[in-house]
């Protein structure tokens, strides 16, 4: 599930945000964001992610939303913050970037 964030007023594509990973048996789903330039700093992604998270929790019902990020991006720990989600840990060596195996802070949001 994929959703554009955009502006209202003029309809400016400032991001996406999207559930993905879906477990439907098991009610969990992992969720991902990105937020153009010119949209950071403006909560442009906590409100994208809080508002994603609260209808797959609420409507859907859904039991609980991951949240992934490297450890080296503070903006995306903010975010996971600002929008509810719990650290619970780090996945080592989790995902591989273009600069190599990066750790990853593990969030979560249950119902």
């Amino acid at each position: 599930m994929h959703w554009t964030i955009a502006d209202g007023e003029n309809d400016t594509v400032l991001g996406r945000v999207s559930l993905q990973s879906l477990n439907l048996r098991g009610g969990q789903a992992e969720i991902s964001y990105w937020v153009m330039p010119l949209a950071r700093g403006a909560a442009v992604a906590p409100r994208a992610v809080t508002a994603a998270t609260d209808w797959a929790l609420g409507e859907t019902g859904f039991h609980r939303i991951e949240l992934g990020h490297s450890v080296a991006n503070q903006a995306s720990c903010r975010v996971a913050a600002k929008a509810g989600f719990e650290q619970e840990g780090i996945r080592r060596r989790a995902l591989l970037h273009v600069d190599g195996w990066h750790d990853m802070h593990l969030h979560a949001c249950t119902r």
